[in-house]
């Protein structure tokens, strides 16, 4: 992965340019490049018009990626970015139910087509050759790194003392899959984690299982909390949402009694998850105030990832995705002004954008990040995303 940005260049689709040219992923000449001074801010950025965005069913045809040859990092932040196009597509469909406006209607339907055709191009990245055991893991593994390295950033000591107790029981669900992983296909976890995460046990899963009423943790005060905060928030609820839906269609596949038995158990603890940590979220939040922050989110992480990726065609994804992404924040800022009489700057804070080091404050651990020096195919044990980060006191519940 590349190092710590000190001067970003970010892409920024010029007029006519709206994709990439053909299966390679390659973006057209025309593309201008703009210079920002350490500041990346989506709301000053125009994307691509929203009449251009709708891609064939040949661009949507995108090449798998191999895992043997892959940076593990790059199939994270493929399942992190599918859950959070999963998670954008019900939020815009909750919102249309609730919402008697048919022209707010129409325009919710035609972004949330492209937020879905955003979905299957992610998705499909995901190799077809990988067991379903095999994505089970890396399920986990960005349930572990990406939840821990979260914990590591928060700003609020009540919010990351969430995301401790949570991933501590991530750690286990990774161990757990990994046994049957060894049993059924006799190979290790290790070589899907490539040594970056710990597989190792957690808090034991007969302690996972809690009334639901421990389960609802105190939500963040949308006026008062680090907007980051709530970008935080938002991206590992969508990424345990993603995890509980894949484990409860994905589980019944299974033959072996074991597997199916562990499916059913870890996915019922998912759903302990998505309760545990959508609860942090200020239900005080306008239906237009959300649809900005899921905007924001997506645009703050395709550009965190585009500046992180190793693996070009991926990386022309990201930022193929991020123009898309710029245009349905307007339009999302546009909503808020209508209907909430707001300025959408009141609830982003210029400096969630003006952190220079993307990588370091949101999305998946960059290893060059932390050693600049060495090669993106390190195998040196990351341990932000180790037993090492997570406090002594994650084990019990988060008070205030």
């Amino acid at each position: 992965m590349r190092g710590p940005v000190t001067a970003n260049e970010v892409r920024v689709a010029g007029p006519g340019v709206w994709g990439p040219e053909g299966a390679g992923g390659k973006f057209p000449s025309r593309c201008r490049k703009v210079r920002c001074r350490m500041t990346f801010n989506p709301l000053e950025q125009r994307g691509i018009p929203l009449d251009k965005q709708v891609r064939s069913w040949r661009e949507l045809n995108v090449a798998p990626i191999d895992p043997d040859a892959t940076d593990p990092y790059t199939r994270c932040r493929i399942i992190t970015m599918n859950g959070i196009e999963v998670e954008a597509v019900l939020f815009s469909h909750q919102l249309a139910r609730n919402t008697v406006d048919p022209d707010v209607k129409r325009g919710l339907a035609e972004v949330r087509y492209v937020e879905a055709q955003q979905q299957k191009a992610v998705n499909w990245l995901l190799p077809g050759v990988s067991s379903v055991l095999e994505t089970t893991i890396a399920y986990e593994q960005v349930a572990v790194d990406l939840t821990a390295w979260i914990a590591r950033m928060e700003p609020d000591p009540y919010l990351k003392q969430a995301y401790q107790f949570g991933v501590l029981e991530d750690f286990d669900h990774l161990y757990r899959y990994a046994n049957p992983y060894e049993m059924i296909e006799h190979r290790k976890a290790e070589s899907i984690v490539d040594g970056l995460t710990e597989v190792m046990p957690g808090r034991p899963t007969r302690m996972h299982h809690r009334h639901p009423f421990d389960n609802v943790r105190d939500p963040y005060g949308k006026a008062a909390t680090d907007p980051l905060s709530k970008l935080h928030a938002l991206t590992v609820m969508s990424a345990e949402q993603q995890t509980m839906n894949f484990y409860m269609n994905t589980g019944p596949t299974y033959t072996e009694p074991i597997a199916r038995r562990l499916y059913q158990e870890i996915g019922l603890i998912e759903e302990e998850h998505v309760t545990h940590y959508e609860s942090l979220v200020d239900p005080g939040e306008t239906w237009w105030e959300q649809l900005v922050n899921h905007e924001y989110n997506e645009c703050y992480l395709y550009y965190s990832f585009m500046e992180q990726e190793s693996h070009p065609k991926v990386k022309a994804l990201w930022e193929l995705h991020l123009n898309m992404e710029l245009e349905h924040l307007r339009i999302a800022c546009d909503l808020m002004r209508r209907h909430d009489g707001r300025d959408p700057e009141e609830i982003l804070r210029p400096a969630v954008a003006e952190r220079p080091d993307v990588r370091a404050e949101q999305g998946l651990p960059a290893r060059a990040a932390r050693h600049p020096d060495r090669p993106h195919h390190s195998r040196r044990r990351l341990r932000p995303g180790g037993a090492r980060a997570v406090r002594a006191d994650a084990a019990t519940p988060p008070r205030r």
